[in-house]
């Protein structure tokens, strides 16, 4: 592993003093105004990621990583039926849910441009990070390249050092996206691709068929590759990796981390392969 990943520094969370004085604090005011119920438990967690017992959010902000996969070549379809560019311009222009949610609760929102295959117009909230124009067919070969593997880790942890604020919302976009993460989180947690590719009723038997013969082909591929940079490098993408980078980050700096979809949940995988306490922060 490069020594910039190892992201040792990164402490967990466990702290039986602090956690008791914030129990005592929360038992206090519930005798006071009633209890915060379910929110309880999570107040404790995030004093615990501050180290605080008065611990406060500031400058929340929201980074959607957007990629374009090799595995498209073989007839992947986004679920929206647009193409990466344009869930990019939909997202730049708050039109999709995601977006709207984020900026009504106040929550900066920037998307960058991992690796998506067309040169994107300038807008104030893109930055543009791009690996590749996309990643290879991993039906062919590695998706990336292990060298690229690293460098996509390593932007994504120099965009983590220069973010603002102390909250860290993730999420990843493109077409392929969903399959790449599948294939990445199957083989780092040794589980069936096939629970990780049905979405659910409304995908129609032919599209499942289609995926599974797509992820089948992909893992027998790459049937030995164990390492986690190199099953990321072989299943992709590079805005996965990117997000690990800078989740990484996050949790060194004791940030809270929210992940949103397959493609980050698989982000978080691999980070947590880098260095374990980052899921402390999640």
């Amino acid at each position: 592993m490069n020594a910039p990943m190892n992201r040792s520094l990164i402490a967990p969370t466990s702290n039986p003093v602090l956690e008791r004085a914030l129990l005592e604090k929360l038992s206090r005011r519930s005798e006071r105004i009633g209890s915060l119920g379910e929110l309880e438990p999570l107040a404790v967690r995030i004093g615990l990621m501050q180290n605080s017992l008065k611990p406060r959010f500031r400058d929340p902000q929201m980074v959607i990583f957007a990629a374009d996969h090799g595995l498209a070549v073989d007839g992947i379809k986004a679920p929206q039926g647009m193409q990466t560019q344009q869930l990019v311009r939909q997202l730049l222009e708050n039109r999709l849910p995601l977006t709207v949610f984020a900026r009504m609760q106040q929550v900066a929102v920037t998307v960058i441009d991992a690796g998506v295959a067309e040169n994107l117009s300038a807008h104030e909230h893109l930055l543009v990070r791009k690996i590749a124009h996309g990643t290879r067919n991993v039906r062919v070969g590695p998706a990336m390249s292990v060298d690229q593997a690293h460098a996509a880790i390593r932007a994504g942890m120099e965009m983590g050092d220069k973010l603002p604020g102390n909250v860290l919302l993730c999420a990843g976009v493109g077409v392929g996206s969903r399959e790449s993460a599948a294939l990445v989180m199957s083989r780092l947690a040794d589980c069936p691709v096939r629970d990780l590719l049905l979405s659910g009723p409304n995908m129609s038997a032919e599209q499942f068929s289609l995926l599974m013969t797509i992820a089948q082909g992909a893992q027998s591929r790459h049937r030995e590759v164990t390492d986690p940079v190199e099953v990321l490098a072989a299943f992709g993408g590079f805005e996965i990796a990117m997000m690990a980078g800078v989740m990484l980050v996050a949790a060194s700096k004791r940030h809270l981390i929210m992940v949103d979809g397959l493609p980050a949940l698989a982000a978080l995988m691999l980070a947590s392969r880098i260095a374990p306490p980052v899921t402390d922060y999640c």
